[in-house]
């Protein structure tokens, strides 16, 4: 399974770990993921997505029916 966000498309970064002395070696920043299931009553079906911790405060504010819309027209979420 892949560390990206199904919701805003969230993936790895990568970067460097810088040490004392300045010597930088390549490291990787991992998106902070959960998983969840959401009841669609419009489907009337349950739904398991992997999001960031962003995109579940997103889902608190506007709802998971906005927000599954939106995802749709951008070409995140295939469905």
């Amino acid at each position: 399974m892949s560390r990206i966000c199904e919701l805003t498309g969230k993936r790895m970064m990568v970067g460097n770990k810088v040490s004392h002395s300045h010597s930088k070696t390549r490291r990787r920043f991992y998106p902070n993921l959960q998983t969840k299931k959401f009841f669609i009553p419009e489907e009337d079906k349950w739904i398991t997505l992997t999001l960031s911790t962003t995109a579940l405060r997103t889902i608190n504010k506007k709802g998971i029916s906005a927000c599954l819309k939106e995802a749709r027209e951008k070409g995140i979420l295939k469905k």
